[in-house]
């Protein structure tokens, strides 16, 4: 049987998850978008340091190679609502859904690491004040 509450746990817990990539991505990119169009905001020290603690987390995880915890929680709430589970990470699965592309876990790694180091390399491009 199917349970409703659990459900809708497991597709908050998915948003949050999309949120958190949407933050981490679309982020770096407004921030080196607010640099060459002078917005003051992307130079907010707290917004800066909550980014750059983000993509950390996704590195370290990655290197060390732990399945992200929204990924984790979301699919035990999947199962224990008798639901389909998907196996890997999130990244890896929705890449797999949206664009039939799937690669062995070492280049997630890379393109976190990549990645990273652009997020990182904005704090001395665009530095926060």
């Amino acid at each position: 049987m199917v349970n409703l509450l659990l459900i809708w746990l497991a597709n908050g817990v998915l948003m949050l998850h999309v949120f958190f990539v949407v933050f981490v991505v679309f982020g770096l990119v407004l921030i080196y978008l607010g640099y060459f169009l002078h917005w003051r905001w992307v130079y907010h020290r707290w917004l800066r340091i909550a980014h750059l603690a983000a993509i950390a987390i996704v590195v370290l995880q990655s290197w060390l190679g732990v399945v992200c915890p929204l990924t984790i929680l979301e699919m035990k709430l999947r199962a224990s609502a008798g639901l389909e589970t998907y196996s890997g990470s999130f990244i890896q699965h929705w890449l797999q859904t949206l664009l039939y592309y799937s690669a062995p876990d070492w280049v997630f790694v890379l393109v976190y690491s990549v990645f990273g180091s652009l997020v990182l390399l904005s704090w001395w491009l665009v530095r926060p004040r």
